[in-house]
């Protein structure tokens, strides 16, 4: 079975790029994701939304760090990966990450920005975002 992942979401923020000492461009950001219900008993909207750390690695990461800003509705495919440490305090921590493969930009990012003439940007109409049917 293959550990894979397909996330769609918003930028929390720009993207931050290092590079190791051999060379390899690590370039990240975090991307959050909401699910949207409305509650079966009240029938009050509800919303929760998680935050993920997703890394891009050389040219993958040069691309998204020249595009990617804060806000952007991005598609992410990758795998997860799970890490494991221990904190000062000898306390055993995890983290977990989304190593990305490949990168889809849902709306305008940097490049398509400075190219518009200050226009607004099209949206296709849709629903309120909420599912009747989902519990949580």
């Amino acid at each position: 079975m293959k550990n894979s992942v397909s996330l769609i979401g918003n930028v929390g923020g720009d993207p931050e790029t290092r590079v190791t000492t051999n060379g390899t461009r690590i370039t990240s950001f975090s991307l959050a994701t909401s699910q949207r219900w409305k509650d079966k008993t009240t029938g009050e909207r509800k919303e929760k939304t998680e935050w993920h750390r997703v890394s891009c690695f050389n040219g993958l990461g040069k691309s998204v760090e020249a595009i990617v800003i804060k806000g952007q509705k991005l598609a992410v495919d990758g795998s997860i990966r799970n890490t494991k440490w221990t904190d000062k305090d000898g306390v055993e921590r995890y983290s977990y990450e989304i190593i990305a493969d490949n990168v889809i930009f849902l709306s305008q990012g940097r490049e398509r920005q400075q190219a518009d003439s200050g226009g607004e940007a099209q949206r296709p109409a849709s629903s309120d975002g909420f599912d009747d049917d989902v519990p949580f």
